[in-house]
């Protein structure tokens, strides 16, 4: 009790200290782009975009004053380093929109993404609304990222608002027992309590994403359940078989708490597989899912165990099932859910091979949708329609000619000579889909000088003789145009080294270096589920078809996810979102090593009773059946509780956290009911006594040093 309200005060304002970046590379081309043109140009992407609508034409006297003045006041806010605006002298029209009644500002801000934020909520405070005959709507990077932070936060309380009490009823269904329910969830709360500590903690020596602080509290919930789920059966099991309660909490910690500790280890690794990625997002759902998952084993196997012994016999009082549903003993009616489990894997095996294709063949088909996925990165498109930072970017990306807020920024990081700069700056300007280039010597357009430099063009050129361009086009960044124009610059031949920045070029940067670390993520995984099931089982074929299975449930889980996401069907079955046509690259990345970590945990589950059958029988049907019965309730019971856990993401109004919501729901639910209950017992029914096989060395190697009961 008292590190659990230590750790409530400790972890209290954790989500304050979050970020909502780190999703690129910090030593890509396009991250080194940014930082030079910060340091040695003083410019680069704005922060803040600032849209001032007028009521009529904004070069109108009254509008243009005004606009004027917005813009002086803009530039005495502290932290504003620049202030790009329609109404100074020698500003593109680009900066107006279409019908002439947008002006733009483009603001650049001091510090890092979180002194970015801070100086976006004064610029709200001071210019937002209507002002002098103008309505000034603000968007961009640091805008977007605090209302993302703030949605996020919104959505965490309303999850576990949601959670708690439909926990509580299902805790209450699956035991019988108030008190047996309760106990799960208390464990639930003294994981969060850690967690969020944990994630506090963190932020003092790291970045970690504020996306993290919802998924990693929801899966300590949801783990702080299962193991407590399956903790308190084994030890109800052994007070029905006669042991006293100390023995019986004994001999629930050698089997079950075992298990729980092995399964904890698995989970923490497949999240470890996160750390070989570069940006600090999916970093964080590393470092915080490894603390949660060995957090959320020491709560049960320590809290739980004490609260065992305190509750003894009483474990099973207030069984408010029988007063619900007639006479019948909780004991009975789970000795007759339990014969249902064993006749429906008795009749699984008796026809495995037609079991095993159907099965294959329904995964097969959800996973179709895969094949056309498309991988992007978050726009403003993951916030809610309503919100302000949303309606503003959408102005931009309806209202005006050319994505001049968005313009791709081209560094020359060398001395160039004006002859060179020239050649070089007319190529860009004759690419398909650039419609000027802005650089130290005027403005470029279709492999041209259109407009000599001006005052503004000095700021192209750093005294050391470099330069840089701005590539002003009329696609969309988040693209195949975009991606595809970001490629033809950078094979474009260049006086000097060339450095692409811009949010085409990060999506760019971004897939290449995850698709570069993907297969070391995956070997990570693979190796630690098939070194750590070897050491439970002793098999050499049982790893590899949890391996198997997991991939084919994931595949079908991602399949769903381009059909509902990427493509837009279902949204009235999921909630409302903007469908954007691809996939966020790391959205997948992330689901995969939480999804299958879990997949993992209940494999973990399985095999252990599974495992302690066959090390008693030698029968490889028996074991299975008698495994399936003893915990196929308990993982289907566990896959449903912790699916309410995550599934409380779905109700996010954050697409990126919708989509894991749903994706990681219909993952555990796909792999509790179809995978671990029918094709698993189908394929260990085909393989036989060959599940247990292993060369003779690895044999002894596991007697030595692997997991016996």
């Amino acid at each position: 009790m008292v590190a659990t309200v230590l750790a409530g005060v400790l972890g209290a304002g954790a989500g304050e200290r979050m970020g909502s970046g780190g999703l690129t590379d910090p030593d890509a081309p396009s991250a080194q782009a940014q930082r030079i043109l910060a340091s040695r140009f003083d410019a680069g992407d704005p922060q803040l975009v600032l849209l001032a609508e007028a009521s009529g034409p904004v070069d109108e006297p009254g509008a243009s004053a005004a606009g004027t003045a917005l813009t002086d006041r803009v530039r005495g806010i502290a932290g504003v380093r620049g202030v790009d605006s329609y109404w100074a002298p020698g500003r593109p029209e680009s900066l107006r929109s279409k019908d002439g009644r947008i002006g733009l500002l483009l603001l650049r801000l001091d510090g890092n993404e979180d002194a970015s934020e801070a100086v976006a909520a004064r610029v709200v405070d001071q210019v937002s609304g209507k002002r002098d005959g103008l309505t000034v709507r603000v968007t961009g990077a640091a805008q977007l990222d605090r209302e993302v932070d703030a949605q996020a936060e919104k959505d965490l309380t309303r999850a576990e608002l949601l959670t708690a009490p439909l926990t509580l009823l299902i805790l209450v269904l699956v035991f019988g027992s108030a008190v047996a329910a309760g106990l799960p969830l208390l464990a639930g709360i003294v994981s969060i309590a850690g967690t969020l500590a944990v994630l506090r903690a963190m932020t003092a020596v790291t970045d970690v994403s504020v996306f993290s602080l919802n998924l990693t509290t929801a899966l300590g919930l949801g783990l702080a359940i299962d193991y407590s789920l399956f903790l308190i059966t084994r030890y109800r099991e052994e007070l029905e078989a006669g042991r006293t309660v100390h023995d019986a909490i004994a001999v629930a910690m050698h089997t079950a708490g075992r298990t729980v500790l092995f399964s904890a280890i698995t989970v923490a690794l497949a999240l470890s597989a996160l750390l070989v990625f570069p940006g600090y997002f999916l970093r964080s759902f590393a470092y915080a899912g490894i603390a949660v998952a060995l957090l959320t084993a020491a709560v049960t196997l320590v809290v739980l165990p004490a609260l065992l012994a305190l509750a003894g016999h009483r474990i099973n009082a207030l069984d408010l099932r029988s007063l619900l549903r007639g006479r019948r003993t909780a004991a009975a009616r789970d000795r007759a859910q339990e014969g249902m489990w064993h006749r429906l894997a008795m009749a699984v095996m008796r026809r495995p091979l037609l079991f095993t294709l159907a099965t294959v063949a329904l995964l097969a088909g959800l996973a179709t949708p895969f094949a056309g996925v498309e991988f992007g990165i978050n726009d403003h498109r993951t916030l809610p329609q309503a919100s302000a930072g949303y309606q503003a970017s959408e102005q931009l990306r309806t209202r005006f000619d050319s994505q001049e807020t968005t313009a791709t920024p081209i560094v020359l990081d060398g001395r160039v000579e004006n002859a060179a700069l020239s050649d070089y700056a007319a190529a860009v300007s004759a690419l398909p889909h650039v419609t000027r280039v802005d650089t130290a010597l005027g403005s470029y357009l279709g492999g041209k000088l259109a407009a000599p430099a001006s005052d503004a063009s000095a700021r192209f050129r750093a005294d050391d003789g470099s330069a840089w361009l701005s590539a002003v086009t009329d696609v969309e960044p988040i693209s195949a145009d975009g991606t595809t124009l970001v490629e033809r610059v950078r094979d474009l031949n260049s006086p000097v080294p060339v450095l692409v920045g811009g949010d085409s070029a990060t999506l760019v940067d971004t897939r290449d270096a995850i698709g570069e670390r993907l297969p070391w993520a995956a070997l990570i995984v693979v190796a630690a589920t098939a070194l750590l099931l070897f050491a439970l089982t002793g098999s050499v074929l049982i790893p590899l078809q949890a391996i198997a299975l997991s991939v084919i449930s994931l595949t079908a889980t991602f399949g769903a996810m381009v059909y509902v996401f990427q493509d837009g069907h279902l949204r009235g079955l999921v909630g409302d979102f903007t469908p954007t046509g691809w996939i966020d690259v790391t959205a997948l990345v992330l689901m995969f090593c939480v999804a299958y970590g879990l997949a993992m945990d209940y494999q973990v589950f399985l095999l252990s009773r599974i495992k302690e059958e066959y090390d008693h029988s030698g029968d490889n049907t028996a074991a299975v059946a008698v495994g399936l019965e003893r915990t196929g309730r308990l993982v289907t019971a566990a896959a449903v509780l912790i699916a309410v856990v995550l599934g409380a993401l779905a109700i996010s109004g954050i697409t990126y956290l919708k989509m894991l919501g749903v994706g990681l729901t219909l993952a555990v639910l796909v792999d509790a009911f179809i995978v671990r209950t029918l094709l698993m017992p189908a394929l260990m029914r085909l393989f036989g006594n060959a599940n247990w096989w292993a060369p003779t060395w690895m044999r002894r190697l596991h007697d030595r040093l692997g997991l016996r009961h």
